[in-house]
């Protein structure tokens, strides 16, 4: 039975089983209720309210977290808009030009949301981890902003959907939005100090006359009105509404700090030299030596690329034996591997991934798959060495280029095993002075040693690590946040980057402080990773100016400020706001449904 089958079923056991309970009444019965077709279980609880009262008291504090977060709201109110419209603007434009981009994953409507198991872009276990804390963290200081402002909160508790995915506060909405059609008056923002008195004495004379009524013996009880509900005022409601969005990114920022500081200080390369194939029956084979282990030593001599592997073996004789030390999975074992007697050799090159159609290379005869070797008399070691030496060209120059053919490839070659073509440059097309080829480079070098069996990946991790901890450098520019922004999904070249797992783990260990905790530096740095990430991500979301996101209530709320400043018509500012509100939330909403089908439109046109 395959893995897919038994969630499946076991979802299915759950649905069942829920449906009969709720039925019955059994949930209700226990303050439990269900919503979302999973369905996703709300446990309440009065426990606990308690202490939202103690974490309230230090109410001026949180106020000022509160009013800050009401700018940061507007910050990202703005930032988001403009990306949905730039994005969307750019689709736009695309339709128009005839060139709009295929359905993919990165405009996939599952990759909208921010759900693990759903976006396939986040790992399940780090994705989970890090959708508790912020939903936690969100939902939690609405609640302390509710007792900070003397609104009442119903409930807590937390949200299970077959596994615990966060907790909720339920506040009183009567008190914090008012009854439908029903919203507290309150002064402008915008008010002069006249109006400040004026609406000062307003509010004695009221109270005096409240405290008339109520204490007149002459009225009966059924005479006596009832105490009208407290509602938030509109200052107080953006105050709690925006704690959610500055504590998410309270949380990413101390999240980011945590990993780009000295968690990532904490990390060290151990080695880029991975093999990647290893040949059937060779010597490397034989030896023992397996696929994805890292190459650490060979006999005395360390080794932290593949080039110091391939530097050492032009020393050797045929028949010495080396001590290669080899880590899985960050246990270091020795292998004896035997050099035989061959005439074959290691090459070391640049992977072409791909070639340019009607460009020198095309034209030469190069094809994807096969291996650079050398430039004229520059070899090419890694792709920095292919880099350096085509800034040097320039148009018409012609170059020799020799390459490690592929599999497949029926032309000529040399005594080596190799193919040279000669390749006549032409202009850079991105206005460069340097010369143009017309070749796609793969990822990163590669290692082909023949002569023992082996293919050796070197993937330069040390200069990705670098460029990791350079990133909050660089926030003080546009290309900084893109690169935060899109991290997980593109990383610095389309690679996207989930953190330290799978593969890319193997290539690294922990030192200093770390050291002792072996494999958990990763763990630790993975959770930072996506809590700062998520955090950062749903706390922009919820800035959108868009009924019933956070942002959506403030952005009304400040729109009926602002028109009341005009109209002093409470009844028509209130049509107004909410017509605005309204239409941003639909606006928003058909950029989104754009954004999804938009290519799939493209593609039928």
């Amino acid at each position: 039975m395959s893995g897919t089958s038994i969630v499946l079923g076991i979802f299915l056991m759950y649905w069942f089983l829920i449906s009969v309970l709720d039925r019955k009444g059994i949930l209700e019965k226990y303050d439990i209720s269900t919503f979302g077709p999973l369905p996703i279980l709300m446990i309440r609880t009065t426990k606990g309210l308690k202490l939202l009262d103690v974490l309230a008291r230090p109410k001026r504090y949180w106020r000022v977290f509160a009013n800050i977060g009401i700018l940061m709201m507007f910050v990202g109110m703005i930032a988001m808009f403009l990306v949905i419209a730039i994005s969307d603007l750019a689709l736009y434009t695309s339709f128009l030009n005839d060139n709009v981009p295929e359905p993919g994953k990165y405009n996939s409507a599952r990759n909208i949301f921010l759900i693990p198991g759903v976006n396939e872009f986040i790992p399940f276990t780090w994705g989970v981890i890090a959708l508790i804390v912020t939903l936690v963290v969100h939902e939690f200081s609405h609640a302390i902003l509710c007792r900070v402002e003397n609104i009442r909160v119903k409930s807590m508790g937390i949200l299970l959907a077959l596994v615990p995915i966060g907790g909720f506060a339920e506040p009183d909405d009567e008190q914090l939005f008012g009854k439908k059609e029903e919203v507290k008056r309150e002064l402008p923002l915008t008010a002069t100090i006249e109006e400040i008195e004026a609406w000062e004495q307003q509010q004695k004379e009221e109270k005096q006359l409240k405290e008339i009524i109520n204490e007149s013996p002459d009225l009966s009880p059924k005479e006596t009105k009832p105490e009208p509900v407290v509602t938030a005022t509109r200052t107080q409601r953006a105050r709690i509404l925006a704690a959610g969005v500055m504590a998410n990114f309270s949380v990413a920022f101390i999240a980011f700090l945590l990993f780009f500081g000295p968690v990532l200080g904490a990390i060290a390369p151990l080695s880029d030299a991975m093999i990647v194939s290893i040949n059937e029956s060779s010597p490397a084979q034989l030896a023992g030596l397996q696929e994805d282990m890292i190459i650490t030593q060979v006999d005395d001599t360390p080794v932290s690329t593949g080039m110091d592997f391939l530097s050492y073996l032009e020393t050797v004789e045929p028949g010495d034996t080396l001590q290669v030390h080899a880590s899985k999975d960050r246990v270091v074992s020795v292998y004896d591997l035997k050099v035989p007697s061959s005439s074959e050799k290691c090459y070391s090159g640049v992977p072409i991934g791909g070639v340019v159609e009607g460009s020198p290379a095309e034209a030469a005869g190069i094809e994807p798959g096969m291996t650079m070797l050398r430039i004229n008399n520059t070899r090419m070691r890694s792709i920095a060495s292919f880099v350096d030496f085509m800034e040097g060209t320039e148009a018409n120059q012609t170059i020799e280029v020799e390459m490690l053919p592929s599999a497949n490839y029926t032309g000529e070659l040399t005594e080596n095993g190799t193919a040279v073509f000669e390749v006549r440059l032409i202009s850079n097309p991105e206005e460069s002075e340097s010369g143009f080829l017309g070749v796609i480079y793969g990822s990163n070098g590669v290692l082909d040693c023949r002569m023992l069996g082996i293919s050796i990946w070197m993937p330069q991790s040390g200069y990705y690590l670098e460029a990791l901890k350079k990133i909050p450098s660089i926030l003080n520019h546009a290309v900084g946040w893109i690169i935060l922004f899109g991290l997980p999904i593109y990383g610095f070249a389309g690679e996207g980057f989930r953190g330290f797992s799978g593969t890319i783990a193997q290539f690294y260990q922990p030192v200093g402080w770390a050291e002792p905790l072996g494999v958990g530096i990763f763990w630790i740095a993975n959770s930072l990773l996506w809590i700062g990430w998520l955090n950062f991500y749903v706390g922009l979301f919820n800035c959108l100016p868009a009924v019933p996101l956070d942002g959506g209530h403030v952005f009304r709320d400040y729109t009926y400020s602002l028109i009341y400043r005009f109209t002093r018509n409470e009844d028509v500012s209130e049509r107004v706001s909410n017509s605005i509100a309204a239409s941003f939330s639909m606006l928003i909403l058909f950029s989104f449904l754009f954004m999804i089908f938009g290519p799939f439109i493209g593609q039928w046109m």
